[in-house]
This record gives C-alpha cells, sequence and structure tokens, in this order.
C-alpha cells in the first residue's frame, strides 16, 4: 500500500473549529475539509459529515489516508507538492471511501495562510462518480465499436455516411475518407433494384430494423458475402439521428452451407439410385422388346408402327428422368427467377412415382392459377424430395404421400412471417407413423436423425430449414404418433405472376435451303441429322470432331449458314470450336448441342455472347423448329 508522506510534525488530537478555518464553506452543500501539514483532518462542514457517514468529533486524529483509495495516494501527493510549489491553488480527482463504498471525487484545493497553529490545505469537493463511470462506459463503448469483428457504419438519417470502423475498412479496402471524397452512398449498394432500395427506406424511417445478405466485391476483385442488418439510433425524445450498419462476412458460412446442402442432395438422390435403375432397366426392356419384335415382323406395317412408338414413348421417358435427375444432383449457383410451384411439386413427384415403392402412392391437391413463387427452382425441389423422401420412410408398409399448393390466409400465418406480404403454403402430408413430441422439437437440428446407422446423415432436414429461411419463409410441423405428419411450408410469392408462353409445335419438321455444318461425334446420331436436314431441302456437310470443324470452318471460300456444335468432343471441344468461331467469322449463327452443360462452360459462353442451346435428347421437330428460328432470326449472333 503506498503511504500518504507529510511533512513531520505532531498530529492534531482534534479538530479545530470549523468556522475559522472553513470560512465561508461552512454552510456550503459540497462536501469540505481542512487537513494540517501532516495530513489530520483539522475542520470539515456538515455537507463533508453526511457525506461520509461520520461527526466532526470522529475525524480527531484521522489522515485522508484512511478514506482514500491507496492507488490515488500519489495523486494527493503530487497536489500538495504543487501547492507548496505555487500557484496556491491545485485540483485533483480520486476516489474516497463512504458508505456507499468508493466515490470519485474532484478535489479543489487552496493552501490555508500559516499562523500560530494553522496552516494547510482547505479541500472543496464535488462527486463526479456518474461523470466518470460514463467516461469509462464511453471509453470502453469507442474501442469496443473500433475493435470489433464486425463492420460498423453510422450515417445521418439520409444515409450519408458519417463513421466506420477499423473493421469496415480491413473489409472493404476504403477509409472515411476516401467514401466522403467519393460521396458513396454505401447504404444503396445493398439493394439490387429501386423496389428494394423504396422498401429499405420504409422499414428504417418506421423505425424497424432491416436484415439482408449481399455479396460485396472487394477493390481487388475479390467477392464476399455479407449479412447486413440496420437500425436507427434514437435520442432522448425518441427521434432517429443515425443509422447503424452492420455488416458482417458469413462467406465462409456460405460456403461450409453450400456444400452441406450439396451432401445432402447427394444423399437424398442415393436414396433413389435403386428405384432410378430399376425404371431404367424396365424402360430399357421395353425398347429392346419392342425393337425385336418389329424386326420380327418386318412385313406388317401396322406392328413395326405400334412398336416404333412405344419405343418412342419409352425413350422420352428415360429422358424426362435423366433431365430431372441432372437438374437436382447438379451443383448450381443459387438463382432466384419465378417458378411455378404447382408445376415443380407435379413433375418432381411423378419421377418420384417411377422410383418410390408401388406400396406408395401420390394424392394432389393443387390450387389453380396459384401465383408464381420468386425463388431458386433447384434447392426447392430438394425440399419437396426431402420431405417425401422422409414420408416414404415413414410408411415401411406403404401409404398416401399428399401433396398441396394454396394461397396462405394472411390472417393464419405463423409466427417469424413479414407482414403485409402474399404466402404460398406447400404442404406434404403421410399417413405413416408420425413424430412424438419430443422428436419434433429437434427435427431441424443438424445430424439428428431417428433412422437406423447407414440410413440418413440427418441432414436433411436442417438442410430444408435453412433453404426455406433463405426465402424468407418458414416450416409449420403437425404430427401425432400413429396418425402421420404434415409438414406446411410458407413461401413469399412473386410481385406478378410470370406470363405462360404457350409452347409452339408445328406438325412437320420445318425445312429450308441453307448450308449446315453438323458438329457431332457419335457417328449414328451424325448420320441422321444429317439425313433429315437433306430430306428436308438443306445443304448439309458433318465432321466427326472439334478439330476437323476448326479445319473446315478456317478454310478459305467455305462459307455455312448455320452451325449445329456438340459440347463435348475429341480433339478440341465444343467450347473451343465455339471461341475459334467468335475470333474468325463473329457473325456466324451457331447452335450448341448438348447432354449436359456445366455452369462454367455456361457462363463462358454468355461471357462470348452465345444464347442458343439445345439440350439432349431432343426430338427432330424439336431440334428442326429451333434450327429454322435461328436462321430467320434478324442480325447476327451477338
Amino acid at each position: 500500500m503506498t503511504a500518504l508522506t507529510f511533512e513531520a510534525g505532531a498530529a492534531t488530537d482534534a479538530p479545530a473549529t470549523a468556522e475559522p478555518l472553513l470560512g465561508p464553506w461552512a454552510g456550503s452543500t459540497s462536501p469540505v475539509y481542512c487537513r494540517d501539514v501532516h495530513g489530520c483532518i483539522m475542520a470539515a462542514n456538515q455537507a463533508f459529515d453526511r457525506r461520509f457517514g461520520r461527526s466532526s468529533q470522529s475525524f480527531a486524529g484521522r489522515t485522508v489516508v484512511d478514506f482514500i483509495h491507496r492507488d490515488d495516494a500519489p495523486v494527493l501527493m503530487a497536489a500538495d507538492a504543487e501547492l507548496r510549489r505555487g500557484p496556491p491553488q491545485s485540483e485533483h480527482q480520486s476516489r474516497w471511501r463512504t458508505p456507499q463504498g468508493w466515490r470519485w471525487f474532484t478535489w479543489e484545493e487552496s493552501l490555508i495562510p500559516a499562523g500560530p497553529g494553522t496552516g494547510g490545505v482547505c479541500a472543496v469537493g464535488h462527486d463526479i462518480t456518474r461523470l466518470r463511470l460514463a467516461e469509462e462506459q464511453t471509453y470502453k463503448l469507442s474501442r469496443a465499436v473500433e475493435q470489433s469483428p464486425v463492420a460498423m457504419v453510422i450515417t445521418d438519417p439520409d444515409g450519408r455516411v458519417q463513421y466506420v470502423n477499423a473493421k469496415y475498412t480491413e473489409t472493404t479496402g476504403r477509409t472515411l475518407e476516401e467514401i466522403l471524397d467519393a460521396n458513396t452512398d454505401i447504404l444503396k449498394a445493398l439493394h439490387p433494384d429501386e423496389a428494394a432500395a423504396r422498401s429499405f427506406w420504409e422499414t428504417v424511417r418506421a423505425g424497424r430494423e432491416w436484415r439482408g445478405e449481399h455479396i460485396h466485391e472487394r477493390g481487388d476483385g475479390k467477392r464476399l458475402w455479407e449479412s447486413v442488418q440496420v437500425s436507427g439510433l434514437r435520442n432522448s425524445a425518441g427521434e432517429i439521428t443515425h443509422l447503424l450498419c452492420l455488416r458482417e462476412d458469413i462467406s465462409s458460412r456460405r460456403e461450409l452451407e453450400d456444400q452441406l446442402r450439396q451432401a445432402q442432395k447427394m444423399d437424398s438422390l442415393g436414396t433413389l439410385a435403386g428405384g432410378i435403375a430399376h425404371d431404367f432397366n424396365n424402360l430399357i426392356a421395353v425398347i429392346n422388346g419392342y425393337a425385336e419384335f418389329a424386326e420380327l415382323n418386318p412385313g406388317d406395317p401396322a406392328t413395326v408402327r405400334k412398336s416404333v412408338q412405344e419405343i418412342r414413348k419409352a425413350a422420352q421417358r428415360a429422358s424426362g428422368l435423366v433431365r430431372q435427375i441432372l437438374t437436382f444432383s447438379r451443383k448450381a449457383d443459387v438463382r432466384f427467377s419465378a417458378v411455378d410451384l404447382n408445376q415443380l411439386a407435379h413433375d418432381l413427384t411423378a419421377l418420384l412415382g417411377e422410383t418410390f415403392p408401388r406400396n406408395v402412392s401420390f394424392q394432389f391437391a393443387l390450387e389453380d392459377q396459384l401465383p408464381h413463387l420468386h425463388a431458386d427452382q433447384n434447392q426447392l425441389q430438394q425440399v419437396i424430395l426431402n420431405f417425401c423422401v422422409n414420408a416414404r420412410d415413414a410408411m415401411p408398409g406403404g401409404g398416401t404421400i399428399t401433396v398441396a399448393t394454396a394461397r396462405a390466409d394472411p390472417a393464419k400465418l405463423p409466427p417469424g412471417l413479414k407482414p403485409g406480404r402474399n404466402y404460398a403454403r406447400l404442404t406434404v402430408s403421410d399417413t405413416g407413423t408420425g413424430i412424438t413430441p419430443e422428436v419434433r422439437a429437434r427435427i431441424f437440428e443438424p445430424f439428428y436423425t431417428t433412422k437406423a446407422v447407414n440410413q440418413g446423415t440427418g441432414l436433411g432436414l436442417s438442410v430444408v430449414y435453412g433453404i426455406v429461411a433463405s426465402h424468407e419463409g418458414t416450416i409449420h410441423v403437425e404430427s401425432q404418433p400413429g396418425k402421420g405428419s404434415s409438414f406446411h411450408v410458407f413461401l413469399p410469392l412473386a410481385e406478378t405472376r410470370a406470363a405462360a408462353v404457350a409452347a409452339v409445335r408445328p406438325d412437320e419438321f420445318p425445312g429450308g435451303s441453307e448450308t449446315i455444318l453438323v458438329v457431332e461425334d457419335e457417328t449414328p446420331l451424325r448420320l441422321l441429322l444429317e439425313a433429315t436436314l437433306r430430306q428436308k431441302g438443306y445443304r448439309v456437310e458433318g465432321v466427326a470432331d472439334g478439330l476437323e470443324a476448326i479445319g473446315r470452318l478456317t478454310a478459305p471460300g467455305t462459307l455455312f449458314d448455320a452451325v449445329l456444335l456438340d459440347l463435348n468432343m475429341p480433339g478440341a471441344s465444343g467450347l473451343d470450336v465455339f471461341r475459334v468461331i467468335k475470333a474468325t467469322r463473329p457473325n456466324q449463327k451457331v447452335m450448341v448441342v448438348t447432354g449436359h452443360l456445366h455452369p462454367t462452360a455456361s457462363a463462358e459462353f454468355e461471357s462470348l455472347g452465345q444464347h442458343h442451346f439445345l439440350a439432349k435428347p431432343y426430338t427432330l421437330t424439336e431440334l428442326g423448329r429451333r434450327l429454322r428460328q435461328l436462321l430467320d432470326a434478324g442480325g447476327a449472333e451477338a
């Protein structure tokens, strides 16, 4: 403990009469005391007595060391030394023990003129505990804000930036001075369009909190996913004086979510593998059987025609199955667009109907003219598939899965949805074993599963929950043991219903007289295309690989009105061939034909200006119609 040291001398045995020493301070409402050169308290006013819970007589022989905090003793010693050096007034702050605990005081001290039995210091105190605590709190808050792991921005009520913390500068590479010099509207960059910006300002100016996620592109080209929260800061009158914007880098979390979602998707797809193989074997048996039957009856046109029709139906079913499997299983970027929930549910359950056990049946209750959703189609497929697979597993002896859609009643929306928006309700119900309340409380937890070992990862419903949450929706579960389960998914409707485009299917393969280059490595398919196009009047040349195609396209004097370009070929890929076409014949019209277009290749084709694609498998009529549209399109391929 630091001891107070004063000039040597006899301690004062009792306080002197207060009035002569304290003078006009005797009746002050501020605590006032006098101490001698030895540090002993000689006199104190009533305010001092009340503040420290003692009578004046109890101060006899007591020094200030009995009251002051030991860590503040050097401050008092320094103040006394300053008084002795001059000027005869000084001020300092220290903590004193009171009945209420340690309190901060500022003391205004002045020398008492020396005289017989007198001399010392008179100190007038002011309790500044609240001020010191406020200053300490402000300091802590300012350090917390400046050192926060979350990027912070403070703006005025109109969104003009007034402060950014160090994390914001680290994340974006931009300082407050740079933002002010460029007059950057940080909040505007959070919104994809004017409608979203208006909704944002309506929310924050009404005093509500706004939350969202967006992609931020740094100056070095790196793209970051950020979770953003904006709320109003109010003054004592309740008025919004500033806006606080919190921006957290969630790129790692989004990457993990994508990996988890893809892993769960493949896990769900794996559960369908046996049924898919069974269904494909049936289709192959139909195709082989009718082909052999036609060969056995070459002289019967009716039998041959019937066999060809059945082969074609089986092939169409197989192509539809492949297309849906590829659509579901591929790892694609999240892309929100108008989605017809009824069509999506019907198409996917048709696939499941082909692969689920025959003792599991599907029923539908789809509301007509249901407006479209603004959603990612692949993710919604995953939601429906997961619910249906769980329903199947809950009915080991068979049963019925019911898929229903409807507009949600605005008056009966579950908690957590935004008021004033319109929602669709997707319901998947089963007649299975049901769910106990204990299990129902945990079914959305990651890795929680009631299935046997090696029969499920426990990821399915947690991923579904994340998908629905990212679509600003919610899930409500109803179930009783032995009475089946119903999963109700509420998803926001798009602003307007997407216009339905009627498919035009001409009765005949449209013909023409133009020159076509067919680039296809599958010989039977290439020969079929050449023969069909020639039969319709086209002049046709066919090549078997990419290198041969490049040779024909760069040969002097060769001109083609259109190119049918396969994507996966030996020698040089379709993308390589297209790069050569863009470099040597930028006005050449091209139709890219492929069974599966990887997102990376799709992005490069788009960057090169290619927009015409035909997915395998296709019908000859569809190919002829799309080719005619390409040839008749005005101008060159962009």
